[in-house]
């Protein structure tokens, strides 16, 4: 039978990897991805076939991979953290009708948001909002407009992407956003290298957080006016007390 599996595999190490998405893994003929991604996995299955292409690469990535599918083989396509989050199931999903004969079916990850907010503590333990901060493939004016709304409307916020190096100033930028509603005082958190060599975490101010030298490994956590720094964890309440 024509399978395509879209995994994800989370944070990227093998605790954090779901067992639905290792038996997926498992099952898979071929294993594709972005090259850092694969790498990831790699170890766990060295007697796997693999393709891997770069960051620009994702359209030619889902066009193998259904291609491939189509003769009879179980392909496996990796993304980090979850594959419907800022991965790859929509663009397959988007193409999959030209391959009626592939059978599709998306394995859920664990994402940045829930994979950093637990070394935070739990930042978003009421509403909140995920903003990526690249404008690869949104306008920057459309990602203002969101984090206006979204500050404005005193979510908490889980920010990905949030800088890289063309675009070094995008956390600072946002961060200037932020400041015109909320207080200089509010509590964030940044993660990086989350369940992977370097991992760090750290709970500051978002008057701090403006200053922060982040990079595409970092995810932010911006808290809402209820989010508290407690026993050296980032807090937002759910309520209960009250």
């Amino acid at each position: 039978m024509s399978k395509l599996l879209i995994v994800g595999i989370g944070p990227g190490d093998a605790f954090s990897l779901t067992e639905r998405a290792r038996s997926a893994l498992a099952e898979a003929d071929l294993i594709c991805g972005y090259t850092l991604y694969v790498d990831l996995v790699r170890p766990l299955f060295p007697e796997k076939e693999v393709f891997t292409t770069g960051m620009t690469g994702e359209t030619e990535r889902c066009r193998f991979c259904l291609e491939e599918a189509a003769t009879g083989r179980t392909v496996a396509l990796v993304c980090s953290g979850d594959a419907g989050i800022y991965g790859m199931a929509s663009p397959v999903l988007e193409m999959a009708p030209a391959w009626p004969q592939v059978e599709i079916t998306v394995i859920p990850g664990v994402t940045a948001a829930l994979s950093g907010g637990a070394l935070l503590g739990a930042p978003l333990g009421h509403d909140f909002c995920v903003i990526s901060l690249s404008d690869r493939l949104t306008d920057w004016e459309l990602i203002e407009k969101r984090l206006r709304c979204a500050s404005e409307g005193d979510f908490a916020l889980c920010l990905y992407n949030p800088a890289s190096r063309h675009r070094k100033d995008t956390l600072q930028k946002a961060c200037d956003i932020l400041l015109e509603s909320r207080s200089p005082d509010t509590v964030c958190g940044i993660t990086r290298n989350i369940g992977r060599e370097g991992e760090e975490w750290r709970i500051l101010s978002l008057s701090e957080l403006r200053e922060w030298p982040a990079d595409m490994f970092s995810t932010v956590f911006v808290g809402s006016s209820s989010t508290r720094e407690i026993a050296g964890r980032m807090i937002t309440p759910r309520g209960y007390r009250a």
